[in-house]
């Protein structure tokens, strides 16, 4: 099958385009399904890099990409006509051959065919595109909104909060009536009030600004960016020794241990993502949730897509397709 595959870390050029990879075959319990739609995100070349095998340990040959969305192709013994997997931690109720899913891989997106990790159905309205855009900035985001147990009537500062997980997190704050006070480069400023967000510049005088955007003050802090704002954050919850460093998060520090705050970097319980991702594509085709597609590459075009994604210059999600 067609697959983009590496044998070691390192930059792009690491990544092969290839035909020769064998189908998986999906064992007892297990799901395969044909890839119509693969999702880019920062996570799949900070994995190419070896900078977070802490999280995601990688076996060699490796087919990078976490995300897709596509159509259910094979289905193993104990998972066939049945209401879901006892003991199998993934659970596929009412699952059928040719059914439409959207998820996550445990064999890597970046190929024709792979075996499903977690998946909820992806309603026929929803694009492939948007579909494969959904699963990780959603389950992220709403991951994060729950550690820091940021509540209705509360105001949230979120840092990157025009990239895709950060606008997803908007979005989702928001509906749930946060106030968010969201950092962004002024080009963005306008997506950013569309979303419902209060924006302010990056920068020096960061914290002034979240200060004179939210007078009443800041309850949660939820770092989508990295770059050095987990000072700024201890600060605005009150100062090194009295903020409740609980109510700040990152997805993107690595240093958010020498600060006390968590890194948030793992997905959760299985059921309760699966749970959550099937809401969020309703939420999508209803229109009330959205992820900004920057644009989309064929799948032999994988080094190419990691390189603007490493750029930091990409408005919203790439797509690879198949």
């Amino acid at each position: 099958m067609e697959a983009i595959v590496y044998e070691e870390f390192g930059g792009p050029e690491v990544l092969r385009h290839t035909t020769g990879v064998a189908v998986p075959e999906p064992g007892p319990g297990e799901v395969r399904v044909r890839v119509a739609a693969v999702g880019v995100n920062p996570l799949d070349w900070k994995r190419r890099y070896g900078w977070v095998e802490e999280f995601y340990p990688t076996a060699f040959p490796a087919v990078p990409g976490l995300e897709f969305a596509g159509t259910v192709d094979a289905i193993g013994e104990e998972v066939e006509g049945v209401e879901g997997v006892e003991g199998s931690g993934e659970g596929f109720p009412g699952l059928a051959v040719g059914d439409e899913v959207l998820g996550w891989t445990k064999t890597g997106a970046y190929a024709e065919y792979a075996i499903a990790g977690i998946i909820a159905p992806k309603p026929a309205e929803l694009s492939w595109e948007a579909a494969a855009s959904l699963p990780v900035a959603g389950e992220t985001a709403q991951r994060v909104l729950d550690l820091i147990g940021v509540r209705k009537g509360e105001t949230l500062f979120l840092h990157g909060a025009a990239g895709v997980v950060g606008s997803v997190a908007v979005q989702l704050a928001v509906a749930a009536g946060i106030t968010v006070v969201g950092s962004a480069s002024e080009s963005n400023h306008a997506y950013l009030r569309e979303l419902g967000a209060i924006p302010v510049a990056y920068g020096d005088g960061l914290a002034e600004r979240v200060r004179a955007a939210a007078p009443d003050g800041v309850h949660a802090v939820f770092d989508a960016a990295g770059h050095g704002v987990l000072p700024v954050a201890i600060e605005l919850l009150g100062g090194e020794g009295t903020a409740d460093k609980r109510r700040i998060a990152t997805i993107a520090a690595t240093d958010a241990a020498e600060h006390g705050i968590a890194f948030s970097g793992v997905v959760g319980d299985p059921d309760a993502v699966r749970a959550a991702l099937t809401a969020q594509a309703r939420q999508a085709v209803e229109g009330t949730l959205a992820v900004r597609i920057a644009g989309t590459l064929p799948l032999k075009e994988a080094a190419r897509a990691q390189e603007l994604s490493e750029s930091g210059h990409v408005r919203g999600k790439l797509v690879l397709l198949p």
